[in-house]
């Protein structure tokens, strides 16, 4: 079953198109990169997917909902999509389990109490029950990236995407976050992942996207690309990315 399926999805920032065309899918418990250089559309991509950022043409469904149709309920829609930015995005002046329970309280309509039990459990999942009072600012970059995607996780997402969730992060902070994503994907979850961690694309994901361009250049199973990708575009990515 498609989680999401981009239709022919274009999109433009005045007279400069930043997506073409762009048709994929991302199944139910598959793990997706999507990779490529900086300004491809990667990031851009995955942000229409839940209507942070508009599109003009073709059509995106979230488990059989159109992203796009003016009835569809984004609020409600986002609460089924977790995602996580390259920045964190956390709420400075809360405190870590207030991050927490905030949107299961308002949009899920959970008690306080459930939602503080849930968080909790979170946490010793991500491994930071004990910075539960915490404010962000006293957290390192890789704990507070891990708290985000607890945050994520708190809403019963049935797909989780993933916008560079490492490249804001020092060298030694990055296997902490990766770690995190590594056992979800283990356990089934359906994530899009941005990244250009290409050790954690060959290790736990199914299929590669690499774009450019705006435009999806390939759209292959892991082993294929990194084996053979076909374009000259994506084998010059790879040759340096891989090399750095």
């Amino acid at each position: 079953m498609a989680m999401i399926e981009f239709h022919d999805v274009s999109k433009w920032y005045g007279s400069t198109q930043v997506l073409n065309g762009c048709s994929t899918q991302l199944a139910e418990g598959e793990v997706l990169v999507i990779c490529g250089p900086s300004g491809s559309g990667k990031s851009t991509l995955i942000k229409c997917a839940n209507g942070l950022e508009p599109f003009q043409e073709g059509k995106i469904l979230i488990n059989g909902v159109s992203v796009g149709d003016p009835s569809t309920n984004l609020v409600a829609l986002r609460s089924q999509v977790g995602m996580v930015f390259q920045h964190f995005e956390l709420f400075p002046h809360l405190r870590v389990i207030e991050n927490l329970t905030l949107a299961q309280v308002h949009v899920l309509k959970r008690s306080p109490e459930e939602a503080r039990s849930k968080g909790l459990t979170l946490l010793d999942r991500v491994g930071l029950r004990e910075f539960a009072q915490k404010f962000p600012g006293e957290l390192s970059g890789g704990q507070q990236q891990r708290v985000a995607i607890a945050r994520a996780l708190a809403m019963d997402p049935m797909v989780m995407l993933f916008d560079e969730p490492t490249s804001a992060l020092d060298p030694e902070m990055v296997h902490e976050v990766l770690d995190v994503m590594i056992s979800l994907a283990k356990e089934g979850m359906t994530m899009a992942v941005v990244t250009h961690e290409m050790g954690f694309a060959r290790k736990v994901s199914q299929r590669v996207i690499f774009m450019d361009r705006g435009a999806i250049v390939e759209d292959c199973k892991t082993e294929e690309f990194f084996g053979a990708p076909r374009s000259p575009r994506a084998q010059d990515f790879l040759k340096k990315i891989l090399s750095d």
